[in-house]
């Protein structure tokens, strides 16, 4: 059984997307059971409405409810302890709950997260995963958005921790991975980028597969399964992408709908136009990942509907039944062990 901790309270829509959202995953996984923190006003009449759900799940009403303007430390001082926020994430950490999903303010979740869970041994920063359509399947993006700017050590930490969610997620052994660059050649990009690309290729790496540098077209293309970034480049690309996705559909529709002959063009190709939205839906890869904290912490996107918010207990599903921090935890142990210098005399006596 896969224990997940629910902040209901959390996104534009709280309990209203929430709730239905966890009804759809509970169909899709019956081994999952929820612990859903909220406020009992707002939770239990929709709990009713789903008694499968209710039955699967425990309900632990809630005071405070963190809002998505909020600032990190306020939300921090204000709702550490009492908040549905703080309680979700505070279940991970008493072994209580494997995962928790929470569509609520990303720099207060990724206070709560670190204040509450810690970060892992050797891991300097965390870093958000997000998963990413491509035309070959999924690729993996990291980080986008959790902090900006990182140095080699970090950027290496990252290909670690992104190989190690691309084995959980995709069940690939040795998934290949790239640094983004503003060229493919060695001998461009930032002084960070280019020195962890020397750090990988010399750490030579069992769990990965270093592809080198990636452009930012190279993405799209599915050129690696894993996209190594730091979190100002990542979170442009990751917005850049997501309003392009909504730009190609508005227009698709402007022009589908312009003249009866295009009309008519729709009506017979909207098998091929059903398959690109589905594609294009962003809903299907919503949830991104919290790599480099004692717990698996997955932020659904604050706008999305029930459908979205399902996927991203999906995501929560995947990285516990794989056992993403366990990956992790030996991915780094394994490097950093070989970092050590030899024992000396005095040491190996």
């Amino acid at each position: 059984m896969i224990r997940i901790s629910l902040d209901a309270m959390g996104g534009d829509f709280g309990p209203s997307v929430v709730i239905p959202g966890a009804a759809k995953a509970l169909e899709r996984h019956p081994d999952v059971t929820f612990i859903i923190f909220g406020q009992k006003a707002e939770c239990e009449p929709l709990l009713a409405r789903y008694p499968k759900l209710r039955e699967k799940s425990v309900f632990h009403d809630c005071e405070v409810a963190i809002t998505m303007d909020e600032k990190p430390s306020a939300a921090l001082r204000r709702g550490r302890y009492t908040s549905s926020m703080w309680r979700s994430i505070e279940a991970v950490k008493t072994g209580e709950a494997d995962a928790v999903v929470s569509a609520g303010n990303t720099g207060a979740l990724m206070a709560m997260a670190k204040f509450c869970l810690r970060t892992m041994a050797n891991i300097e920063r965390p870093a958000i995963a997000g998963i990413w359509p491509t035309l070959r399947g999924e690729s993996i993006v990291l980080d986008i958005g959790a902090t900006i700017g990182a140095d080699a050590q970090q950027l290496l930490d990252f290909a670690l921790m992104g190989g190690a969610m691309a084995r959980a997620l995709f069940e690939i052994d040795r998934p290949t991975v790239g640094l983004l660059n503003v060229g493919v050649e060695e001998v461009k990009g930032q002084e960070e980028v280019k020195e962890a690309g020397r750090m990988i290729r010399e750490a030579s790496l069992s769990t990965i597969a270093y592809h080198g540098f990636v452009e930012g077209n190279d993405i799209g293309k599915g050129v690696v399964d894993v996209v190594v970034t730091e979190g100002f480049t990542g979170n442009i690309a990751l917005k850049t992408a997501e309003g392009t996705a909504r730009q190609m559909a508005e227009l698709l529709r402007s022009a589908m709908s312009r003249t009866l002959l295009s009309k008519i063009g729709y009506l017979l190709a909207k098998s091929a136009f059903d398959l690109l939205r589905e594609k294009m839906d962003p809903r299907k890869v919503n949830g991104g990942v919290f790599l480099g904290l004692n717990g698996i912490v997955i932020k659904s996107h604050g706008g999305t509907d029930a459908e979205g918010y399902a996927s991203a207990i999906d995501v929560g599903y995947d990285m516990v039944r794989n056992a993403l921090n366990d990956k992790i935890a030996q991915d780094l142990k394994t490097y950093h062990a070989r970092r050590l210098p030899p024992a000396g005399p005095e040491e190996a006596a």
